[in-house]
């Protein structure tokens, strides 16, 4: 006696490959369950990256600005652009700009009043008031906040906490 060929070895029909509609849905269910719990966690480690980044382009155009300085023998200059430090900075010498950032978002930075001007020797000229650049998000200060300070040799440092 010849079995049928649609028929698997133990007697039954063989079933065609796939899931199931309620296979789907479980998987679903349980994707989204993950992703409730997921997305607030990385939505906190996005911003912490914003922050974090933010204060090292500070830092980066600073380091600029003192290595520019010392090139150049003469005095460099970064500055915020129109509306403060939130809107953005620019690094320039004389007329020439070197360097220009645009405005982060969502995040506040607080820096001295005016410019940062770096002398021929690398050094700051005058005092840097406040202490340096606080970098925060702006809706939410407990998430992270970053500082910028600048020693007295002119070499800026990036740190966690504030100022």
């Amino acid at each position: 006696m010849k079995l049928s060929h649609n028929l698997s070895k133990f007697g039954t029909a063989s079933r065609g490959r796939g899931f199931t509609l309620i296979e789907l849905m479980v998987t679903i269910t349980v994707s989204v369950i993950l992703m409730s719990v997921a997305v607030p966690s990385f939505s906190s480690f996005v911003l912490v990256q914003r922050v974090k980044a933010t204060s090292y382009d500070v830092a980066s155009a600073l380091i600029l600005a003192r290595s520019e300085a010392i090139k150049r023998n003469g005095d460099v200059v970064v500055a915020p652009l129109a509306g403060g430090w939130q809107k953005g900075w620019s690094v320039s010498s004389g007329t020439d700009t070197l360097n220009k950032h645009e405005a982060m978002p969502g995040l506040t930075i607080a820096g001295p009043g005016s410019s940062v001007t770096f002398g021929s020797n690398g050094r700051l000229n005058g005092a840097l008031s406040p202490n340096g650049f606080s970098i925060s998000a702006s809706n939410d200060n407990s998430v992270t906040q970053r500082c910028v300070s600048i020693d007295l040799s002119g070499m800026p440092n990036s740190k966690t906490g504030g100022c």
